[in-house]
């Protein structure tokens, strides 16, 4: 293939071939002349031209990236060739990678290596594959170039972007306080033997240890401090609802934020953390990890999950749950307070759940809701939209109210606090003694 610099160059023997001519020069032979020159030239540039079969390809760099920050990944060329190469690299994402820059233009002598960078800032979470590398090689004249593509693999997982870390520091301080430096007075579900103290008046009667009392000659009381090693279990709705947009992001994003969150406190307080993440099929499974493996394992299975636009079938998730988990646990499901998907997938089937484990189903409120139901009355567009978003306002309080009625407890708010709020529910639940 030829250049810029071909045309230039034919264009320069035109004008030279139009001084022959009036010289008096054939025409026939003018153009002959010009033609063959520009070919045998051309054809010398592109023969001395490195083979981009002989540049040889590897990479190296970042494997993950937070979405939100920045990656990056060398791609190290190596000439084979005998030769010296001028080379122009593209080295190609998918547009979602954010990689720059486009291309890269090097120079190798024969035998040598240069490393070209390319910095990735991720717009999605998920795999982030390079599609393929494309070698120009040029001529030493630059008039010609020959062209290959290569495809060295790499992904780049782009992990969520976790922002409700932010809520460690206060969650554990929460946790501390239910844990350890403030003791539960009464004994309830979920609660352990912790210690003796003396009594003080307040305190429960029904928690006098009478056979200490009467070693010491004084009054003794039993503290009860929430158990250890409980089970949470975080069920990630991922069918049609959970590719709503609330602000910047689908509702899914919001739901892994809050999972993550909860099972970072939740490992903390000494409880188990299991994931479970499906729609009509199970996306995700995360099971029997403790310690510091936990998020690590949690965080890349959350990373590749995106909304299917299907309906969820919730008797193929509550049967899984039951399948999994056999002793009581917390089942927190991240899912919509949609009328259609929960009054006639969820609803039905949730006695089985609730007979066997604590329940909580938590769902982001999209702000675009109340939005509606507060426009300014202005002709009949604005009574329109006022009277859908009141209607789609008593459609959640309905369902909430049809699930609390079922045993479950209900989570509807805001996205920018609904990781924490979780968080916040677990550790009510937990200092209850209802876990």
């Amino acid at each position: 293939m030829v250049t810029l610099r071909t045309a230039f160059l034919l264009a320069v023997g035109t004008l030279v071939g139009f001084g022959a001519m009036l010289g008096g020069v054939e025409p026939w032979a003018v153009v002959t002349t010009i033609l063959a020159s520009v070919i045998v030239v051309v054809s010398i540039d592109l023969h001395l031209a490195v083979k981009p079969s002989l540049i040889k390809l590897r990479r190296a760099g970042d494997r993950t990236v937070r979405l939100g920050e920045t990656a990056t990944v060398e791609l190290v060329v190596h000439n084979g060739d005998d030769s010296h190469g001028r080379l122009l690299v593209r080295d190609t994402w998918v547009p979602s990678a954010g990689a720059s820059p486009f291309s890269h233009k090097v120079s190798l002598g024969s035998g040598e290596r240069a490393a070209l960078t390319t910095t990735l800032r991720a717009t999605r979470r998920g795999d982030r594959p390079a599609v393929r590398v494309t070698i120009r090689s040029f001529g030493p004249m630059g008039l010609a170039f020959r062209q290959a593509d290569q495809s060295p693999q790499w992904t780049l997982r782009v992990l969520p972007r976790f922002e409700s870390r932010k809520y460690l520091p206060e969650k554990m301080a929460k946790l501390r306080q239910v844990e350890g430096l403030t003791a539960v007075r009464g004994r309830g579900q979920g609660t352990e033997f912790d210690t003796l103290r003396e009594y003080v008046p307040g305190d429960d009667v029904r928690s006098i240890d009478w056979r200490a009392t009467a070693r010491r000659n004084d009054v003794m009381l039993r503290t009860w401090r929430p158990e250890r090693s409980r089970r949470v279990v975080c069920v990630l709705d991922t069918g049609r609802t959970s590719a709503v947009r609330v602000g910047d992001e689908p509702r899914l994003d919001a739901a892994i934020d809050a999972a993550l969150l909860l099972a970072a406190v939740a490992q903390e307080a000494g409880d188990q953390v299991d994931l479970l993440a499906a729609d009509h099929q199970i996306r995700a499974a995360v099971s029997g990890v403790g310690g510091r493996n936990l998020l690590p394992r949690l965080v890349n299975a959350l990373a590749p999950l995106h909304p299917d636009l299907v309906e969820t079938d919730f008797e193929q998730i509550i049967s899984e749950v039951l399948r999994r988990e056999r002793k009581r646990s917390l089942v927190v499901i991240f899912t919509a307070l949609e009328p259609g998907a929960l009054g006639e997938g969820l609803l039905p089937i949730l006695p089985k759940l609730v007979a066997r484990h604590q329940v909580l189903v938590a769902a982001v409120h999209d702000p675009a809701l109340q939005a509606l139901a507060t426009t300014p009355l202005d002709g009949a567009d604005s009574a329109y939209s006022i009277a859908a978003g009141v209607r789609a306002l008593a459609e959640r309080r309905k369902i909430s109210s049809a699930l609390s009625r079922s045993g479950v407890d209900v989570l509807d708010c805001a996205a920018d606090v609904f990781a924490s709020q979780v968080t916040d529910a677990y550790l009510a639940l937990k200092a209850a003694g209802r876990l």
